[in-house]
């Protein structure tokens, strides 16, 4: 292969990645491998309604792949404390690989991670709220939720986790 053929051809593949990123309009992890606005704000739009059928006002907050917010809101009358909770969950979800509830009681006391809620600055959460969001077996953001107890927080995180796949095949 020649140097005209190899140029045409990452030309064509970089046309191709242009084309599948910009056919609906909307930019979707499904097309660009990482968390995107427009699906952090449905998936939130979508665990804010079940959180409002559960008769609760949470915080939901989602971050990309490098564990960087991309999307955060707060239900009318949430906790203020919830807003900054939810971004720590969203982020130690992606930070450690793992949900915060199946992180909780490797934390614990005689647990061999005890005491790495203090690292990173104080950003890791080991309670129940938050879940990594895949995408064909890949991490490309984290959920966190947080204004109802553990259980709730938990519920809500992974009931958004359970319905990432059709929120991006939506956008």
């Amino acid at each position: 292969m020649n140097e005209q053929e190899i140029a045409s051809l990452v030309k064509s593949a970089i046309s191709d990645l242009y084309k599948a990123q910009t056919t609906s309009g909307k930019k979707s992890p499904a097309n660009t491998g990482d968390m995107t606005l427009n699906a952090a704000r449905e998936l939130i739009k979508r665990v804010e309604e079940k959180a409002a059928q559960m008769g609760l006002n949470v915080v939901v907050a989602v971050s990309n792949s490098a564990a960087r917010p991309v999307a955060v809101e707060c239900m009318d009358d949430s906790y203020i404390i919830s807003y900054d909770v939810a971004l720590k969950k969203a982020f130690t979800v992606v930070a450690i690989k793992m949900s915060t509830i199946e992180l909780k009681p490797l934390c614990q006391p005689g647990g061999p991670l005890y005491g790495l809620e203090l690292t990173n600055d104080g950003q890791i959460v080991i309670f129940g709220g938050g879940v990594p969001l895949k995408h064909n077996g890949k991490i490309i953001g984290g959920l966190g939720v947080s204004g109802g107890s553990e259980e709730q927080d938990t519920y809500l995180a992974e009931y958004g986790a359970s319905i990432f796949e059709e929120v991006i095949s939506c956008l």
